[in-house]
């Protein structure tokens, strides 16, 4: 990505707010915005493939993959955030 589209103002320090708010609406995207491509695609295929497990699994299978969702979610949104800031 080009150090142009990357500089942010404010002495360096990014507020990390829109990273997060992007990987809130769709997985993986803060990451991609923080200029993680691995990490956005790890989270958006963990969150995709989670989602897919869901609808019509057998009920055990289904928690679980629900419970592997949201924790994925709430990590790309955590880290989209925190790495949003060191930026």
């Amino acid at each position: 990505m080009s150090k142009a589209l990357v500089r942010r103002s404010g002495g360096g320090k990014g507020s990390g707010v829109v990273p997060a708010v992007c990987s809130a609406v769709i997985p993986g995207v803060g990451q991609l915005v923080n200029g993680e491509t691995d990490k956005a695609i790890g989270v958006f295929a963990v969150a995709v493939i989670s989602g897919a497990s869901v609808v019509g699994a057998i009920p055990i299978i289904g928690a679980v993959a629900g419970l592997v969702g949201a924790a994925t979610w709430l990590y790309g949104v955590a880290d989209a955030y925190v790495q949003g800031k060191k930026k």
